[in-house]
């Protein structure tokens, strides 16, 4: 946005938004509130903003597990349950698994090719790229692995603020066999609301659609930045499958 742009949206003076730009003059809270909400600033660095302007944080970060509002919890509960036996998982903005339903533990369960790798917590790329988790068993990796680091290529550049995911995509290029050109961002791959992926070991495939779900009008740090991941079967073999482990 130009700073006549913003202005407007802001309804504040391009004089004002001047002086607040180069220091002449001090924000207040709800200046800061108004120019961040019409920057779309997520919660996470407008809490950075009040702080470097001498304000306290404003939006919580409560943990997924104890402290969300109950309705937001209850909401969170269902869904699970509703999910199973088909696996569901809750994620950090940084794709650290948060929380799993028992169709997820159970999957979980038998693609793992060392499950002493298995370290806490659990982030839903490294799972799939790590050579000692479930990489010897997604089918097609090469596709599969291009299409994720892609995603998460255009997410690190969106947010180049959070050094944690950039840290993700050096991490994942340095496990073995991953092509060094998968360094340079492949910006022509679609970046597609749903993802289908398989896994397979001996006689056992798994074939899932894999959507994300947010939640709007979030009031802190940790909805903002939760994201559910659901897998749906893709086919009849699939399901009959996730409904036998649970037998």
């Amino acid at each position: 946005m130009s700073q006549l742009d913003l202005a407007l949206a802001a309804e504040v003076s391009t004089r004002h938004l001047s002086f607040l730009e180069n220091g002449r003059a001090q924000p207040s809270e709800e200046m800061l509130l108004r120019l961040a909400a019409n920057l779309d600033v997520p919660l996470r660095e407008q809490n950075a903003m009040l702080r470097a302007a001498g304000f306290e944080d404003l939006f919580d970060e409560p943990s997924v597990d104890e402290g969300l509002d109950p309705p937001i919890a209850f909401a969170l509960e269902r869904m699970f349950a509703q999910h199973e036996p088909f696996p569901m998982v809750a994620m950090n903005r940084r794709y650290d698994v948060l929380r799993m339903n028992h169709g997820a533990q159970r999957m979980l369960l038998r693609f793992v090719a060392e499950p002493a790798a298995v370290t806490e917590p659990l982030n839903a790329f490294r799972f799939l790229f790590d050579p000692q988790l479930a990489r010897p068993y997604v089918v097609d990796w090469p596709h599969a692995g291009r299409a994720l680091l892609s995603r998460l290529h255009r997410e690190a550049l969106h947010r180049p603020e959070d050094e944690g995911l950039s840290a993700l995509v050096d991490e994942l290029l340095a496990f073995p066999d991953v092509p060094a050109h998968w360094r340079q961002p492949d910006l022509s791959i679609p970046n597609a609301a749903t993802y289908s992926f398989g896994l397979k070991r001996g006689d056992l495939e798994l074939r899932f659609l894999s959507t994300i779900t947010v939640f709007s009008a979030p009031h802190n740090v940790t909805l903002e930045e939760l994201q559910l991941e659901s897998y749906f079967p893709l086919d009849a073999a699939t399901e009959e499958a996730c409904r036998g482990f649970v037998e």
